[in-house]
């Protein structure tokens, strides 16, 4: 008995020291994300405006920056015992021109999904544009400032007809730990409008963390496992072929509602 329960004292202990370790992991990997933000706001991205004078070669340049700063971000995260995750369907997103939609579980969703991707765009909030850690990345890589109200669609699909690569989150913000989630039409618009397939991504995050209104220093009991799966286009003709733009979009809006949740539940089971 006095063994059992010295074993028990030790699993114990290994348990507050894990959690410790991981609360200072966390830590440190937010501070480091800002810090790097702020480099490349001061240093990187000016001297690539001096060197790189072209402005379309510029902000591909730039955003080759991010898809790797965001890449040993996470590598960071791995390494340093925050969080575990897997890929499936990889081979799905070297592509070019690519509309790909995403569910939101956790705060480093588009983290992950850019460090993904080659030549990634993205819709960012126009508060971010004027962020100290976040203004320089936004403004060296041309991402797509949702300020621009009307034109915000026909940017979108310019974006996917050059070539890079648009990651949007539907529902428009994280989804709340109640898992109910309401996507909002204006990817379905951006699919419609332009008539562009879309590359489904579900995300999973178990334990759930980092999720709508909860705080980076409420970590879960163990470090997190993200399992993202790519899967097939959907194309978006049948959703067009004769009815106006704006059924179609509540059509595909209503498609995508069913399938996230579908995919999600699935995803969800199998971990």
């Amino acid at each position: 008995m006095p063994t059992a329960i010295a074993a028990g004292a030790g699993v114990g202990m290994f348990e507050r020291i894990n959690y410790v370790w991981r609360l200072f992991a966390t830590a440190l990997s937010f501070v480091s994300f800002g810090l790097g933000g702020v480099l490349l706001w001061l240093l990187v991205f000016p001297a690539l405006s001096l060197m790189v004078r072209e402005p379309v070669r510029r902000s591909r340049i730039a955003r080759a920056i991010i898809h790797h700063s965001f890449a040993g971000h996470i590598g960071l995260m791995h390494r340093l015992g925050v969080l575990t995750y897997e890929v499936r369907g990889i081979e799905r997103l070297r592509r070019n021109g690519m509309l790909v939609l995403a569910n939101h579980p956790t705060l480093i969703d588009v983290v992950f999904l850019i460090s993904l991707i080659d030549n990634a765009d993205c819709v960012v909030k126009s508060q971010l544009a004027r962020n100290p850690f976040t203004r320089g990345p936004i403004r060296a890589t041309g991402y797509i400032s949702n300020d621009n109200g009307a034109g915000l669609v026909d940017d979108c699909i310019a974006s996917v007809k050059s070539g890079r690569n648009l990651v949007i989150f539907p529902e428009g913000t994280r989804t709340p730990r109640s898992g109910r989630r309401r996507l909002q039409r204006g990817a379905a618009n951006i699919a419609v409008r332009g008539v562009l397939a879309v590359t489904p991504v579900i995300i999973h995050c178990s334990p759930p963390t980092l999720s709508k209104g909860e705080k980076w220093y409420r970590i879960p009991s163990r470090r997190f496992h993200v399992s993202i799966e790519v899967q097939d286009d959907l194309p978006v003709e049948s959703f067009v072929r004769g009815t106006t733009e704006a059924i179609a979009s509540r059509r595909l809006t209503e498609f995508l509602t069913a399938f996230f949740d579908g995919e999600y539940a699935r995803a969800s089971a199998g971990n």
